[in-house]
């Protein structure tokens, strides 16, 4: 999976070409392990690298010259796996991995649970209860705990050997140190002290106890903090597969095969043999294969799965469709418009992918920490045990708040903060039809103050549609509509066809008119059903010595005050009626603006579209600020105005005229319906053309980024507040084994709540 771009460089510099691909790192067990490898590939010249933990990932940009295995090499080297994503079959949606693959980590993890936590349940009640502290019972814990701590424990030590061959110290290095020194703390007490003496006792404190060394075993805690910590791990990879559901469920959309007409014959191929230009064949019920536009038929494509919109649409010839949609209606032929890669299914993909694979800010914070905090706590650890044995002399005491130390140190959860409320939002996102291009876009979603609103297109349909009918006295508004409907319907004007379909919309099919001519610059002229018809401006009809009467001029000035097209209509030599012309306000757009201001924004409305009918759609919707008549030159403009009045924007559109405008924002929202340049310069990408989805978009942001806040909040505060009770001996190894893997649960955990945003 790799690209080849040219980087910015500074002026008068020649660009250096670099190549960019996506490695899949193996081995990774925590935050600091991503922080090495993450600084290895940065220490190679030319290289940048983002490491993510939690999609076990790097997004790597290296110079011409550097090889995609020197990268890979580097890595090994560090001590992990890398290798590059499998090309995508022909017959799947690329990304999309199997069952078995996926599952493998959670499913081995499981077995060594289960075994360690049946072999320590026994070793945890003996030395918890004192009655069932029979003769010999320490002989029996040994018998149960020595497996949990060397096999149950495995990966933990494989880890840290790994690590120590590589001059590096993990969490592994920390929970492999623990549990290993407090078997063999056990082992030198049954062997050669007098703790494996028939009848001995001991009891269970929540707090570190002075007592004789050569008396007191630790098997508990070893084989505790040894289940606690798999638990936890375990846990962990279920719910960073949950948190990853929503982007393999976007993937799994697309069709597995299609019937292509090859000859007039339909021949069923895998989807991944769809060329640009084949037609093919979608029934009722199947899923649209990839992006096009139909060439036969008429139904209705419900976009649920992909967008989050409810209704299906309309659709018929000429009309776009898109892959991974299903056809709800009659059957269509649909020719391929994009495939592959290019297709919007895999163009929403990769950018949610990306998203997940970034990092923020308080991200970059957090690893930096992780890197350099399991030295620190080694040395914190060994500090502990030399202050304690220098206040005390207790050796018990002292290795006891020394394994604390190192059991409750581990930044798991630091390193799970973030990527995991990135993962559970971005996904959520896009079953919502919010696509968000990268974790610095929420920091973003939090500053705004003031929303730019473009009107064609984004509060506006974009299409003119007819929109009140007036009529003469004694005229039939039936009749009136099909007459110059059926004229109109000959014109390829716009304002000729918005006349036309809502006459077919109002009065269902219309007559076929005679001797049809269009005027130019005033209207069309012909007869239909016996009647020469007139439809056109004012000055048409006056050509013919026709005057509007009173009533209808009065109709027409009042529309035209806002802002709309008025078309007079006349036949047999009389004036018979005004039809009024505009493009449509969107049905969601007024509540949207009501929900944009909700979230403490204030809109203003942005068009290059003359005055009063700017004035008009902001007083339908709700917006008090209009910058009307504006050249698409000049939308940068504006926005750099606004901002150096102190304001933070946010700006919406769709078309390639607001590119430049999206781009320049402090926030840019692009309508998904919107063409690509606008698509690829926005921030937010909204897959529906519904605005109140702009609304939706920001509110998840800002929920996901204090999701990250609170995460970090606690990974942060757990460590802080542990570490001193833990080297104070106020902590148990085992109770600090039991609430580090507890740390991790929860913030993956509290990330899994963004699931059930709506």
């Amino acid at each position: 999976m790799t690209s080849t771009a040219p980087e910015k460089a500074p002026p008068g510099t020649v660009p250096v070409p670099t190549s960019r691909v996506e490695l899949s790192i193996g081995g990774m067990t925590c935050a600091s392990c991503a922080a090495r490898v993450e600084k290895k590939l940065n220490r190679m010249d030319g290289v940048t690298a983002t490491v993510n933990y939690a999609t076990e990932k790097a997004k790597i940009s290296y110079p011409a010259g550097v090889e995609v295995a020197d990268l890979i090499s580097t890595v090994e080297k560090t001590g992990y796996t890398a290798e590059e994503p499998p090309p995508p079959d022909t017959g799947t949606t690329p990304g999309t991995e199997t069952p078995a693959a996926a599952d493998g980590e959670p499913l081995s993890l499981r077995q060594r649970l289960l075994v360690s936590l049946a072999l320590s349940v026994p070793v945890v009640l003996m030395a918890m209860v004192p009655t069932l502290q029979f003769d010999n019972w320490q002989w029996l814990s040994l018998t149960l705990a020595a497996p949990v701590v060397v096999w149950g424990a495995l990966p933990f030590h494989r880890a840290a050997l790994v690590n120590a061959r590589h001059g590096a110290a993990t969490m592994d290095t920390l929970v492999s140190i623990g549990t290993l020194a407090a078997l063999g703390w056990s082992l030198w007490a049954l062997f050669f002290g007098h703790a494996g003496m028939p009848g001995m006792r001991h009891g269970f404190e929540f707090t570190v106890s002075r007592a004789d060394g050569s008396s007191a075993i630790y098997l508990e805690a070893a084989a505790g903090v040894t289940v606690f910590i798999l638990a936890g791990r375990y846990l962990e990879a279920k719910s960073k597969r949950r948190a990853g559901a929503a982007m393999r469920a976007l993937l799994e959309l697309g069709a597995k095969d299609v019937a292509v007409l090859r000859a007039g014959q339909e021949v069923r191929i895998p989807v991944g043999q769809l060329a640009v230009g084949d037609r093919f064949v979608v029934r009722p019920g199947e899923k649209i294969a990839t992006d096009g536009t139909v060439v036969e038929g008429v139904s209705a494509v419900d976009a649920a799965m992909l967008t989050g919109e409810s209704v299906p649409a309309d659709v018929t010839v000429g009309d776009a469709v898109t892959g991974a949609t299903v056809n709800a209606g009659g059957r269509l032929v649909v020719e391929a418009t994009r495939v592959g890669a290019d297709t919007q299914l895999a163009r929403m993909a990769r950018l949610v992918e990306d998203a997940q694979n970034g990092k923020a800010a308080v991200q970059r914070l957090a690893d930096r920490i992780s890197g350099i905090f399991v030295p620190i706590v080694l040395l914190i650890a060994a500090g502990t045990l030399g202050a304690w044995l220098g206040a005390t002399g207790d050796a018990t005491a002292a290795f006891t708040a020394a394994v604390a130390v190192l059991i409750i140190a581990c930044p798991c959860a630091l390193g799970l903060a973030t990527p995991t409320a990135l993962m559970v939002g971005t996904g959520r996102g896009a079953q919502l039809g919010i696509l968000i291009k990268g974790p610095e876009v929420l920091e973003s979603t939090r500053r705004v103050d003031t929303v730019v609103l473009d009107k064609t297109g984004t509060v506006t349909t974009g299409r003119m549609t007819l929109q009140d009918v007036y009529v003469a006295e004694g005229v039939d508004e039936t009749e009136l509509l099909r007459l110059a409907g059926a004229l109109e319907h000959a014109s390829e004007h716009p304002v000729a066809r918005a006349i036309a379909a809502g006459a077919i919309e109002r009065v269902g099919g219309l007559p076929v008119p005679e001797n049809f001519e269009s005027v130019a610059g005033l209207g069309v002229q012909g007869v239909v059903d016996g009647h020469a018809v007139l439809v056109g401006r004012e000055k048409l009809l006056g050509e013919w010595a026709v005057e509007l009467p009173p009533e209808l001029a009065g109709a027409k000035a009042a529309a035209e005050t806002e802002g709309r097209t008025a078309v007079a209509v006349a036949w047999d030599g009389r004036a018979r009626g005004v039809l009024t012309v505009a493009d449509a306000i969107k049905d969601t757009s007024a509540r949207a603006v009501a929900e944009l201001r909700a979230l403490g924004l204030h809109p203003v409305l942005l068009t290059g579209d003359n005055r009063l009918v700017a004035e008009s759609v902001a007083r339908a919707v709700g917006i008090d600020e209009v910058i009307a008549e504006v050249l698409p030159e000049d939308k940068v403009a504006v926005v750099e105005r606004l901002r150096a009045e102190g304001r933070s924007v946010a700006m919406i559109g769709d078309g390639v005229n607001d590119a430049a405008a999206l781009a320049t924002a402090d926030l840019g929202l692009a309508m998904g319906t919107g063409t690509d340049a606008a698509i690829e310069a926005g921030d937010l990408t909204l897959v529906r053309g519904d605005l109140r989805v702009a609304a939706d978009a920001i509110r998840l942001s800002r929920r996901t980024l204090s999701t990250i806040k609170g995460n970090l909040f606690w990974a942060f505060g757990y460590n802080v507040a542990a570490l001193p009770l833990a080297a104070a001996g106020l902590l148990n190894p085992m109770i600090a084994g039991a609430a580090m893997a507890f740390s991790s649960v929860f913030v993956v955990t509290n990330s899994l709540r963004l699931r059930s945003f709506k």
